[in-house]
């Protein structure tokens, strides 16, 4: 087994992103044979308590061969954002480089991985309506009066932004009327890339028609282990509902539709294979405008020695 062995090391993360379907758990397990590491999910759904098989969460066998994070974590009841997913997988991370082990992130959602390479803004969208007030009121009263109103409500900001400079004024200003809170506040609480050396790689079959297949087999799978029962579970529970981050989970949402009467068994089937194939050109779709990732074919034999390959050079 290869040994985390320096410094430079403790600062190696390892993401495996793909698509639906794509062999990243199966490829994970295996990297974990060669390398001591623990698992931090990176999957919205695995988040939820008692929502197994629509999910394809790992096996009790499989979890069992590894540290597994950030799975079964929360009701279905509650929400989880991607601010919370960020907070979490830094602690984790930096728990498990602690340990001299490596984190390995692995799932296909993007918008967390999002978070941890580039970071989280906090600070709204610029509103051109809001801008545009603000800017006359400049025009009229003069951009002195307007540093004078930024620095009743931000006096950080103000006091390290010049009288005369309007288009800071301005976002300031406009920052504030948007969120209620002083920019300066707002910015302390925005997040960069993480601080660790990231190998990122990207596993899923060279095929677009292969993959359909598999997603279409797995969700067949899913039915004939019991899915029916376990969101039929989740129904009689009456506290949840179909507009729930949880029960809008692809495969969940027209299974529920089906048990509500909404849809026959086979508009489920077909439905709930359709959203699973959306979800996966969504995420490759993220995945080819993303940079530094290694692409891994899902059926090659030598996916390992690759990832290995980047680790120990």
């Amino acid at each position: 087994m290869y040994q985390v062995a320096s410094t430079e090391d403790l600062a190696q993360v390892v993401f495996i992103m793909g698509p639906t379907a794509s062999g990243k758990t199966s490829l994970a397990l295996e990297l974990a044979k060669h390398v001591d590491c623990e698992i931090i999910s990176v999957d919205s759904a695995l988040i939820y308590q008692s929502m197994d098989i629509g999910t394809a969460k790992p096996t009790s066998e499989e979890l069992a061969q590894v540290p597994h994070h950030l799975i079964d974590i929360i009701d279905p009841a509650m929400s989880y954002s991607v601010s919370q997913f960020r907070t979490d997988a830094e602690r984790l991370i930096a728990d498990i480089l602690s340990r001299n082990k490596i984190p390995v992130l692995v799932g296909g959602t993007m918008m967390y991985y999002n978070a941890l390479v580039k970071g989280l803004s906090t600070l709204p969208a610029s509103n051109a309506c809001v801008r545009a007030e603000i800017e006359e009121q400049g025009m009229e009263k003069g951009w002195s009066h307007m540093h004078a109103q930024l620095a009743l409500v931000d006096p950080v900001c103000a006091a390290r932004i010049h009288p005369n400079d309007p288009q800071r004024i301005t976002r300031a200003l406009e920052v504030f009327q948007l969120s209620g809170r002083p920019l300066s506040e707002l910015q302390q609480e925005s997040s960069g890339p993480i601080p660790y050396r990231v190998a990122q790689f990207a596993i899923a079959p060279e095929e677009r028609s292969v993959l359909h297949e598999r997603i279409a087999m797995r969700f067949e799978q899913m039915i004939a282990q019991g899915f029916e029962s376990e969101v039929q579970e989740l129904k009689d529970r009456g506290d949840l509902f179909e507009d729930l981050p949880a029960i809008r989970c692809v495969g969940y949402r027209q299974m529920w539709q089906y048990l509500s009467g909404q849809l026959s068994h086979a508009e489920m089937v077909e439905r709930g294979v359709i959203a699973t194939r959306q979800l996966a050109k969504r995420q490759i779709t993220w995945l080819r405008g993303w940079d530094d990732v290694i692409w891994l074919d899902t059926f090659a034999t030598d996916n390992v020695y690759h990832i290995l390959k980047l680790l120990n050079k």
